[in-house]
C-alpha cells in the first residue's frame, strides 16, 4: 500500500517518481464546474447545496428524489454528512518516517510486539517501507515506516503527540521495554486527571507511545494523538468532512488542555485520533517526520466533495494512480494535517498484488 500515499519520501523526487512527490507538489486544478455537476447531477444550487443524480440518492445522498429515478433536490451538508457516516470507512494505516528501518523494526517486534506484515523496497524512489500491526492490513489499523535512503533523522515537531497502544499489562510492558534498552519517558501510573493506567516510551526515532493498560482488544494499535489550535472546529470538521463520530471528550483545567476522541466505532475495538487542544495554542510546528493517515472508503470521488462541501482543502483530486488504477484523494484538515482516502475495492487488491 506504500505506493498509494504521497508525501513519504524526504528527499526531492525525479521526474520518475511522481507517485511519491509530496502532495503540495501534487496539486491538481480544482474540479470544474462541469466535473462537478457530472457528479451531483446538476449545479451548485447555493452555500452548502449541491444537486445529486438518482444513483447517489439510492446512497441516501439525495433526498427527495422523484419517483423514476429523476434527482433534482439539493444536497446540504446535512445529506451529505448522512452519506459520509453510511460509507464504508475504517483507518487503514498511519504513516511515518525513520531513520533505521531495521533498528525501528525491531524495536516494534520486541518490545512491542508488532509483527513486520511486509516490507518492500524501491530502489529506484531511494526508499524502503515497512508495513507493521497486529494483525493483516485488511482488517487492523497498522503502522507504515518509510527510509529514505541516507537520511537518518527527522524533525518530529510540536504538532504530533503520540500513538496509542492498548497492553494487557502496562507495568510488565515497561519492564520488558527496559530489558531492551527502550527509553521509558513516563513510568506506569494512573492517567492525569483519570483512573487509567498508562506509561509513556520512546521508540529510536523519539516518536512517543502510550501504553494503555486495556483488556482483551481487536485493534492493540489504537490511538494516533495530533494537536489541534482550535478543538471545535476540528471536532467539527472531522464528524462532517470524515464522517466521524465524537466519542467522548475531557477538559483538563488543571492542566490546561483538553481532548477529543474521534472515530468509526467505540474505542475499546477500533483505532480513533485524539484531538488534543492545548489552552492559547493556535498553532505547532508539524517537522517532517510524521506524514498521514490512510482511511478506506467506497467512493473517494463523492469523499472529496463532501470535504470540499466542508471546508477541507482537497491536495490529490480524486481519480485512479498512473500505471496501478488504485483510486485515491488526499486533503489537509484545518490545521494541515493530511489524510488519504482510499478505495474499499482497490486496496483490497494492492494488498493481493
Amino acid at each position: 500500500m506504500a505506493r498509494l500515499l504521497l508525501p513519504l519520501p524526504f528527499a526531492a523526487a525525479s521526474a520518475s517518481s511522481s507517485l511519491h512527490l509530496a502532495a503540495s507538489r501534487l496539486r491538481l486544478p480544482a474540479v470544474s464546474v462541469a466535473r462537478r455537476e457530472g457528479l451531483f447531477g446538476g449545479r451548485a444550487v447555493g452555500a452548502g447545496a449541491v444537486r445529486a443524480p438518482a444513483r447517489l440518492a439510492r446512497r441516501g445522498l439525495c433526498a427527495g428524489a422523484e419517483p423514476g429515478g429523476s434527482a433534482g433536490t439539493a444536497v446540504s451538508q446535512e445529506e451529505a454528512l448522512e452519506w459520509a457516516k453510511k460509507d464504508r470507512r475504517r483507518l487503514l494505516h498511519v504513516v511515518y518516517r525513520v531513520g533505521d528501518l531495521d533498528k525501528t523494526i525491531k524495536f516494534y517486534t520486541e518490545c512491542l510486539g508488532m509483527k513486520l506484515l511486509r516490507k518492500r523496497d524501491i530502489p529506484e524512489e531511494r526508499y524502503t517501507n515497512a508495513f507493521l500491526g497486529y494483525g493483516p492490513e485488511d482488517s487492523h489499523f497498522v503502522v507504515e515506516l518509510t527510509y529514505n535512503y541516507g537520511v537518518e533523522s527527522y524533525d518530529i515537531g510540536t504538532g504530533f503527540g503520540h500513538f496509542g497502544i492498548a497492553v494487557d499489562d502496562v507495568a510488565k510492558t515497561v519492564d520488558l521495554i527496559k530489558a531492551k534498552g527502550g527509553t521509558v519517558t513516563r513510568e506506569p501510573g494512573p492517567v492525569k486527571g483519570g483512573k487509567s493506567v498508562i506509561a509513556f516510551i520512546e521508540d529510536p526515532d523519539g516518536y512517543k507511545f502510550e501504553l494503555i493498560e486495556r483488556g482483551p482488544t481487536p485493534e492493540p494499535l489504537c490511538q494516533v494523538m495530533l494537536r489541534v489550535g482550535d478543538l471545535d472546529r476540528a471536532i467539527s470538521f472531522y464528524e462532517k468532512a470524515f464522517g466521524m463520530e465524537l466519542l467522548r471528550n475531557r477538559d483538563n483545567p488543571e492542566y490546561k488542555y483538553t481532548i477529543a476522541m474521534m472515530g468509526y466505532g467505540p474505542e475499546d475495538k477500533n483505532a480513533v485520533l485524539e484531538l488534543t487542544y492545548n489552552y492559547g495554542v493556535k498553532e505547532y510546528d508539524k517537522g517532517n517526520a510524521y506524514a498521514q493517515i490512510a482511511i478506506s472508503t467506497d467512493d473517494v470521488y463523492k469523499t472529496a466533495e463532501v470535504i470540499r462541501l466542508n471546508g477541507g482543502q482537497i491536495t490529490r483530486e480524486p481519480g485512479p494512480l498512473p500505471g496501478i488504477n488504485t483510486k485515491i484523494t488526499a486533503c489537509t484538515d484545518p490545521d494541515g494535517w493530511k489524510t488519504v482516502f482510499v478505495d474499499n475495492i482497490d486496496f483490497l487488491k494492492e494488498l493481493e498484488e
